[in-house]
């Protein structure tokens, strides 16, 4: 009864008239949205309204959350649930957001286990407690055209999407044991490259903070995938073939038409 509930009351947010200042932010702050058929655009700005609905915003460090923060980031996050059955991030329930990359202190294993703290400024975080956390000046910089293969909305809502099934590990949920296995094939490949090219000093098209980890490969291969997909194809075609057929887009074949 409550999923039907929720379903309906989604189908119908959907539907509403989306507000034209709203609209502006995201053809000003969404550019993958300029590449997008008017059948996408429109359903895009459908899960626009459902996450404003459901998720909560909160400004940190006295930041201001205005319409534009709301509709800016979550345009960017509707990205990653066209053309599949959106559930809208069900373990998250709100976004935090500082005006500027914020502090947090981390901790560092030796190799003898002792363990030291110090503070790193980060621009995003995703927690498997239900919180994603942004700096707007980030944000800002990935709404930018020549932002050169950077997201951090994407980067931090693919972890969330890792995070379904509960672990963080680079595999989201996926439709089958044959998706599962022809997944993690490709990944390991592509992870092991990035780390090799990495360790040999190598210019890549995918950022080399994924070689950090499974879940860290995962998020800067979907931020590739979605800012720079001509080069992710050209350079990792069978990468880019299984990111397609998870996310059920083709951006490069978007930009190609859009040129």
């Amino acid at each position: 009864m409550f999923n039907w509930l929720e379903r309906r009351r989604r189908r119908h947010l959907r539907r509403t008239p989306f507000p034209a200042q709203w609209l502006t932010y995201v053809l000003e702050n969404v550019p993958y949205f300029s590449v997008l058929p008017p059948e996408d655009r429109e359903e895009l700005l459908g899960h626009v309204r459902v996450l404003l609905d459901e998720k909560h915003f909160e400004g940190c460090r006295g930041f201001d959350i205005t319409d534009e923060v709301r509709v800016t980031i979550a345009g960017h996050a509707a990205c990653l649930l066209l053309h599949r059955v959106a559930d809208y991030f069900p373990k998250l329930r709100t976004i935090l957001v500082y005006p500027s990359l914020f502090l947090v202190e981390d901790h560092y294993p030796d190799e003898d286990g002792i363990v030291s703290t110090g503070a790193d400024e980060h621009a995003g975080q995703s927690w498997d407690l239900g919180a994603v956390v942004l700096a707007w000046d980030e944000v800002a910089r990935s709404s930018n055209p020549s932002r050169e293969g950077y997201n951090v909305v994407l980067h931090e809502f693919a972890h969330q999407l890792d995070l379904a099934d509960h672990f963080a590990d680079g595999t989201p949920s996926l439709r089958d044991e044959a998706h599962y296995e022809r997944w993690i094939e490709v990944f390991k490949a592509g992870y092991d490259d990035l780390i090799r090219d990495v360790r040999r000093g190598r210019r890549t098209v995918i950022d080399e903070y994924g070689a950090t980890s499974e879940a860290e490969f995962f998020a800067v291969a979907t931020e590739a995938f979605f800012e720079t997909p001509l080069r992710l194809r050209r350079k990792h075609p069978d990468l880019y073939g299984e990111l397609s057929a998870y996310f059920r887009q083709d951006p490069a074949d978007l930009v190609e038409k859009h040129r």
